[in-house]
């Protein structure tokens, strides 16, 4: 019984090492790449944007308002 308590303390001591090691690793490497996606999706979301605003002012706005004087003139 002593034996098995020992081993499971030595397991538990191996992997606390190991989660230390793996918090207190100073390399960034992740952190760029999440950086750099964050960046792309900011400026693909802008354009998206940029392109809807530009369409709806120019072509789907005037052709609306057309067609909405078209619907209420009942004179003609």
């Amino acid at each position: 019984m002593r034996k098995m308590i020992n081993n499971m303390k030595n397991k538990m001591v191996i992997k606390a090492m190991q989660v230390k090691a793996i918090v207190t690793n100073p390399s960034g490497e992740g952190f760029v790449d999440t950086a750099i996606k964050i960046l792309m999706a900011v400026v693909i979301g802008a354009l998206v944007l940029a392109g809807l605003y530009a369409l709806f002012g120019d072509v789907v706005l005037p052709t609306l308002t057309r067609r909405i004087k078209e619907m209420f003139n009942y004179a003609g």
